[in-house]
């Protein structure tokens, strides 16, 4: 099994960090290139013509490594939000027909559908959240629904924020492709732990940020998009789109047709080379390790975790039912007052979310960490 690679970050012994799904803590290594990068900014005539372009591949390779796919079909976004703008100007939704959200989904892959749906004619509907969990037969069966309208689009996240609730992509995937529907991916708490895999997945979008489980900075995420779809508008016009519209030419507006790949849709003013090799080596360590032996590793300590908590009056999701990697605790009448603040006294860190607790530990988070987490938990319960 993967170890612990807490020695490779920056988290003193007393802290107990289990809030990964919220951000994570940075490498020790890209909090020295990012000062490095700091530095490089500040004397820019240092800088070899080469480095823009390194700079930009080197991050799309990593983001492309994580989903499996091509680089040449992923494109440099500051935000999911983005990621699901650009997709919303390449599809087009036929009046009359359905786009499927999940009830309480991050704001990201839903608010856009709702600005769109009056005046493009069709209708947003929100998958509620199951009883028992299951997020994947609540979506099928939405998909499948006898006498409703078409499914034309599901916007949905791969593993749901707030509980770890995870989705079998491979089987809403396959219920949409009967049906000639396409289908958008939040990836942003699943890619780096769970295997994805977009060759065999075949979605038209995937999307993930490097703040929460690839170990990076703000403001940088990454696009996958489908050839089907790399004929389309990019949601901003910038000269790196175009084929051949360059400073350094005699005539800068050579060539305006757009580029034949992903990388049109790439992001206005990507030349923030102060974060785009600090998102790249959270993303090549992690690629490094493999989805599989994180996962392991993660699901032991969710586990662990789960088994510790049992008969003190909290519920657990079913393993079958949730990401490795979060555990969300129900309490009886909610979450009790001053329970947060109470272990963050004791420095450890969990978050309240939609009336439960979630609790996300990453590689850098060990035995001890769980195990401190549930005498404390228990502790407050019973004090």
């Amino acid at each position: 099994m993967l170890a612990s690679q807490r020695a490779l970050f920056d988290i003193p012994p007393n802290i107990c960090y289990l809030n990964a799904a919220s951000y994570s803590p940075l490498p020790l290594r890209t909090l020295e290139a990012g000062r490095a990068a700091v530095g490089r900014k500040g004397r820019p005539w240092t800088l070899p013509a080469s480095f823009a372009n390194e700079q930009y591949e080197r991050a799309r390779t990593a983001a492309a490594r994580l989903i499996n796919a091509e680089p040449s079909d992923v494109a440099l976004i500051p935000s999911i939000s983005y990621g699901v703008a650009t997709a919303a100007k390449l599809l087009t939704i036929p009046r009359g027909t359905r786009v499927l959200v999940l009830e309480d989904d991050h704001s990201s892959p839903v608010l856009e559908w709702h600005a769109r749906a009056e005046a493009q004619g069709f209708t947003v509907e929100t998958i509620k959240q199951p009883d028992d969990g299951d997020w994947t037969s609540a979506v099928l069966a939405a998909i499948e629904r006898s006498g409703a309208a078409p499914v034309s689009l599901a916007s949905i996240s791969w593993v749901h924020w707030s509980d770890g609730g995870l989705i079998d992509v491979d089987e809403v995937g396959a219920a949409l492709r009967r049906r000639s529907a396409a289908f958008l991916v939040d990836a942003t708490q699943g890619v780096g732990v769970v295997a994805m895999d977009v060759k065999r997945l075949d979605p038209d979008f995937v999307m993930f940020p490097t703040y929460k489980w690839v170990l990076g900075p703000y403001g940088r995420a990454f696009l996958y998009v489908a050839k089907r779809h790399q004929g389309g508008i990019p949601l901003e016009q910038i000269s790196a789109g175009r084929r051949n519209v360059r400073a350094e030419n005699a005539v800068y507006f050579t060539d305006l047709g757009y580029v034949g790949d992903a990388r049109r849709f790439d992001m206005g003013e990507r030349d923030y080379f102060i974060s785009m090799e600090m998102a790249a080596i959270g993303m090549e360590m992690l690629a490094e390790w493999g989805a599989p032996a994180v996962a392991q590793r993660l699901e032991m300590l969710t586990e662990r975790i789960a088994e510790g908590v049992r008969g003190i009056g909290v519920s657990v999701p079913e393993p079958r039912l949730r990401a490795p990697h979060i555990l969300s605790l129900a309490f009886k009448g909610g979450i009790p007052p001053g329970l947060i603040e109470g272990l963050a006294s004791e420095g450890i860190y969990v978050a309240p979310r939609l009336g439960r607790l979630r609790i996300s530990p990453h590689v850098y988070n060990d035995e001890p960490d769980a195990d401190r987490f549930v005498e404390a938990l228990v502790r407050r319960l019973r004090g």
